[in-house]
């Protein structure tokens, strides 16, 4: 035997030695699983916590529920509430303005979404570095401001005494005040324009995020070819954020019944009430204003199922057409 042959022999055994067995790599794998999956269940605790654990509450659909008397001691009534929700010609003109309301709020919110796109491009185009990141901070802060904070801004300003009124009074261009949050004109288009104020700057984050993961090549080449700043921005920004944006319109779609409440909350008024209120407002008049948690129970939970519905609906829409899924 050759001393090159011994050399190669004794490597390769050297090699063998070194190579754990087949059943030691499988356990060390399972391990490190194991230890990647107990790093991921406080999470899944808090998930179960309050996103599963509160449908339990659902079973209060089901009862005449009184809170001096518990569920115990409340009478066990059945699908009454959900049979009053159709067979009540009141209560389902009432249900049908509430709806009317939420999905008419939720399509000008889905109208709107471009706006954080179209924020996110231009404020990528300004050269000078202190002056975009100060437009982005001032944009981004009102996202951080509570609807309470937010209904004191407006208040000092659009009420019948606030500082537009006055100065509008003093200029002389008016002799009665202004009823800017005292009415129920345009109820819908002025919710619409105080969430587009509170959360643009929030919303153009994600797209900032991709935009700085386009290929700078692109631009290059394009620029290469003679390009001009417009022309770059319509042919490869736009494009390369089109994924990103339907996928954050199809989870909007998703949650068309979700408008929330706190901002709908604080500028409800006598004036506005019938234009303002969304569902998830109407759900809390109906339970903590009416004393009717069963009912509120009862309209909560169809709008969480009817969510789930648009949600998978949408899911199919997605995989179908972009060939993906987004859940």
């Amino acid at each position: 035997m050759t001393q090159q042959a011994i050399v190669t022999e004794v490597a390769a055994t050297t090699i063998e030695d070194k190579t754990p067995p087949r059943a030691e790599r499988r356990t060390s794998k399972s391990r490190r699983s194991f230890r990647m999956f107990l790093c991921i269940v406080p999470f899944l605790a808090l998930v179960f916590l309050f996103s599963y654990f509160p449908l339990y509450g659902w079973i209060y659909s089901l009862y005449d529920y009184r809170p001096a008397l518990g569920l115990a001691g409340s009478d066990f009534v059945g699908l009454q509430w959900f049979q009053l929700l159709v067979s009540s010609p009141t209560q389902v003109a009432q249900v049908g303005q509430v709806l009317t309301n939420t999905l008419a709020i939720s399509f000008l919110g889905i109208a709107t979404s471009v706006l954080p796109l179209a924020f996110a491009i231009f404020l990528n185009e300004i050269r000078a570095p202190w002056f975009r990141n100060a437009v982005q901070t001032l944009t981004t802060l009102p996202n951080f401001i509570s609807w309470v904070l937010v209904y004191m801004i407006a208040f000092s300003l659009f009420s019948s005494s606030g500082l537009v009124n006055g100065v509008l009074s003093d200029a002389g261009l008016i002799t009665t005040p202004v009823k800017f949050l005292d009415t129920d004109q345009n109820v819908w288009l002025t919710m619409t324009l105080w969430s587009v104020w509170k959360g643009l700057g929030w919303g153009a984050i994600i797209y900032l995020a991709a935009i700085a993961g386009i290929d700078q090549s692109l631009y290059e080449s394009a620029e290469i070819d003679g390009a001009g700043r417009f022309q770059k921005m319509w042919y490869i920004t736009v494009p390369q954020l089109m994924p990103t944006y339907l996928v954050l319109l199809l989870l909007s779609i998703a949650n068309l019944l979700n408008n929330g409440m706190e901002q709908y909350f604080v500028f409800q008024n006598a004036f506005n009430k019938e234009y303002i209120q969304v569902l998830d407002l109407y759900v809390y008049n109906i339970g903590m204003t009416g004393n009717n948690l069963s009912m509120a129970t009862a309209i909560g939970m169809l709008k969480s199922l009817i969510s789930v519905i648009l949600l998978f609906t949408v899911n199919g829409i997605a995989k179908r057409v972009r060939g993906e899924s987004i859940v």
